[in-house]
């Protein structure tokens, strides 16, 4: 019990001080590049609600996709260790079947096109 309690005062303590010294360190008037909405050093030139294009969205909505189906791939190693190993290699060529029909039917139509 004496224990617990030394840690809960120790962490108290350190916290504290923790907190007292990053207020009395911290910068407490920025200046306006700071409070300006890009850091870069320069003012913007134009508006930032620039419309772009539905490829973009497509395209990595595509990469996700294509990832968690492989993040799906990646438990391989310790299924193959599983009593029946024939059916971890039936469900992996099922699943990069699928993916790579996925890849040519995107690839047929056009997804991955860039120039229109």
């Amino acid at each position: 019990m004496n224990m617990i309690l030394f840690m809960l005062i120790l962490s108290l303590s350190l916290s504290t001080i923790l907190t007292t010294l990053n207020l009395w360190v911290a910068q407490t008037n920025p200046d306006s590049e700071k409070l300006s909405p890009y850091e870069c050093g320069f003012d913007p030139l134009g508006s930032a609600r620039l419309p772009f294009s539905i490829r973009f969205f497509l395209v990595a909505i595509l990469f996700l996709l294509f990832d968690l189906e492989i993040a799906l791939l990646l438990p391989l190693p310790w299924a193959i260790q599983l009593q029946s190993p024939l059916t971890t290699l039936t469900w992996t060529s099922i699943i990069i079947l699928l993916l790579t029909l996925g890849l040519v039917y995107e690839w047929t139509q056009g997804g991955l096109e860039w120039a229109e």
